[in-house]
């Protein structure tokens, strides 16, 4: 332990919660905990007592060890090698502890996240001269992180004055110094390539703005159906087997966001060891490079240390809001937020505070909000904008919506893409249910696809869904008395919905053609169905039987339609509508002949 450093005693232990007495303590502060150094933070005061939530677990520590304040809360690195990273929810690098101490993480072990040894290229900004005043925040220069991303360093948000020295172009280590600035006290300081920010304070900006075009994900039923917007909040409960995972994958891979963030919370080691697996062989298909180019990953599984697992999402959310101020698009993806909310509810209970739903302590909602709520799109101080959005999936205990992670959830998020096992159980894929789902986003989507891609979307969408919820009305009576209750204009709407269902709603991530769609692609196979059935409508407004229009052979192929184009063969999309409107014509003209002959 460092000899200046103020030190104290453990007094007590229960798990992950240890009292300490510790002299100038405040709330919120690091501690190293007894002979091993275990990490924790302060999250209550008594005096110079404290009680400590510890990130690893305490086994072993006895009262009477020694204790250190760090004088420092929860912080995290923020500089140039973070993408392509994998981090516990601590923030330390796992990769480098397997190297450095193999398979098992030992108790009190401290890596630096970011590595101090490499050097990077950093080029100053030109137009930044000696004497300058930068705001804080302001853009210094830049660092090739990766070849798909551009580092652009900043001035620590808390750090703002008169531009002493920038170092020239050229190669430095992290710990090498890059500049000088005289801040607002007459202080001189120097720069580096990377800063530490407390990760339960959100990252400053000028102001919120407004979002102005949804994230693409290239699944039909989130883009069309449930869009989100750059900078919104999302949830995708479900239960297990539903589907989570693989749509957390499209969407980090598909997905028109700059950098993706994914959070492991609490979910078990073989889905996360899937993720960690699975993530570095994905091809990112923007520009043919891996993924983790752009990809950074926080991995806390099961049965790892219950408050590392709280303290995830906010090392998580931080990371994602340092790369906002550099203009970025970022997704975070939480997997899951029920498993954080638990380890709320496991501390609250050692600490005796009274629970209320299901155990969970009373500040639940207000945790959730305040997470949710550092999400959005934002004009940052460096200038231009930046945006963060944040998709939490949700696992409630046998499905059940109402419970109190999923209800508080979708009173704070915009967008509710709900996962129905019924749907994975009939091989319907993504299994996001239309009439659980919605999205709060609707008007700002429409404006973007309608000067984007088609000026009905928004009316072709209204319509496709309430064709969807009469299916629901009518397979009810279906399932009481059988199809020969309802009548030829009723068959021919259930027909309608299942063309939509399989033709547009249903995608696999596995099929080389469909894994993603274009909104241009999503556009015309939500039209062709839609003209396909109102077509049909009209020839039994007519009096043609629904058998006749059932037996048709263009439905079979409107339902393979979207596995024979992909999204650069939209022409032939085209055309095939044009084939199918040809086809009902010929129908209507036979059957005229039909009626005439009769007559």
């Amino acid at each position: 332990m460092n000899e200046n450093a103020r030190r104290g005693v453990v007094r007590e232990i229960n798990g992950p919660i240890v009292t300490i007495r510790l002299p100038g303590v405040r709330n919120g502060e690091q501690v190293r905990i007894g002979l091993l150094g275990l990490v924790g933070e302060a999250i209550a005061l008594n005096g110079d007592e404290a009680v400590i939530q510890v990130y690893e677990s305490t086994e072993g520590v006895r009262p009477g060890e020694p204790v250190e304040g760090l004088g420092r809360p929860l912080s995290v690195e923020l500089g140039p090698g973070l993408l392509g990273g994998i981090f516990d929810g601590v923030q330390r690098p796992l990769k480098e502890i397997f190297l450095s101490a193999g398979d098992h993480i030992p108790r009190g072990l401290a890596l630096p996240a970011l590595n101090r040894e490499k050097s990077w290229h950093f080029v100053p900004d030109t137009a930044l001269k000696s004497g300058a005043e930068l705001l804080p925040g302001s853009r210094l220069g830049r660092v090739q992180e990766t070849e798909s991303i551009e580092h652009r360093v900043l001035l620590p948000p808390e750090r703002g004055g008169t531009l002493l020295e920038l170092a020239p172009e050229g190669d430095y280590r992290l710990d090498d110094p890059i500049g000088r600035i005289r801040g607002a006290d007459g202080v001189s300081h120097k720069l580096k390539l990377y800063h530490h920010w407390p990760v339960r304070i959100p990252r400053p900006y000028l102001r919120r703005d407004n979002s102005i075009e949804p994230l693409i994900t290239g699944q039909r039923i989130m883009d069309t159906f449930f869009p989100l917007i750059k900078g919104g909040k999302a949830a995708v409960p479900g239960p297990f087997g539903a589907g989570k995972t693989v749509v957390q994958h499209q969407i980090a891979r598909w997905s028109n966001a700059d950098i993706v963030i994914f959070v492991g919370c609490g979910e078990r080691g073989n889905e996360l060891v899937d993720v960690l697996e699975t993530f570095p062989q994905l091809q990112d298909p923007h520009n043919g490079r891996s993924l983790m180019e752009r990809t950074l990953l926080v991995a806390n599984t099961s049965n790892m240390p219950v408050v590392a697992r709280e303290a995830s999402i906010y090392v998580g959310m931080t990371v994602a809001e340092y790369y906002r101020d550099q203009g970025y698009d970022v997704v975070l993806q939480a997997d899951s937020t029920s498993r954080w909310a638990e380890a709320l509810r496991e501390v609250s209970g050692r600490l005796g505070q009274m629970p209320v739903e299901d155990g969970y302590p009373a500040y639940l909602a207000s945790r959730l909000a305040a997470v949710y709520e550092r999400a959005g799109r934002v004009e940052i101080r460096g200038g231009g904008n930046g945006s963060v959005t944040l998709i939490g999936s949700v696992s409630p205990p046998g499905g059940d919506f109402s419970e109190p992670v999923t209800a508080h959830t979708k009173e704070i998020i915009q967008t509710f893409w709900a996962l129905s096992k019924e749907l994975a159980d009939a091989r319907h894929y993504p299994a996001i249910d239309w009439v659980n789902s919605f999205s709060g986003h609707i008007r700002v989507a429409a404006d973007w696809w309608h000067r984007k891609v088609g000026g009905k979307w928004e009316q072709r969408r209204a319509k496709a869904l309430a064709l969807l919820a009469q299916d629901v009305e009518l397979s009810r009576i279906v399932n009481l008395v059988g199809p020969e209750a309802l009548s030829d204009a009723q068959r021919w709407e259930l027909e309608g919905a299942a063309l939509i269902k399989e033709g547009v709603l249903q995608q696999s991530a596995l099929d080389p053609i469909d894994t993603f769609s274009s909104p241009e692609k999503q556009y015309l196979l939500l039209k062709m169905m839609l003209l396909i059935y109102q077509k049909g409508a009209d020839l039994i407004d007519l009096g043609v039987p629904v058998q006749e229009l059932m037996e048709l052979p263009m439905l079979a192929k409107a339902r393979r339609v979207k596995q024979l184009y992909n999204s650069e063969q939209t022409e032939k999309l085209r055309e095939l509508n044009e084939e199918f409107i040809q086809a009902f014509e010929d129908v209507r003209m036979e059957y005229a002949k039909f009626k005439e002959h009769r007559q």
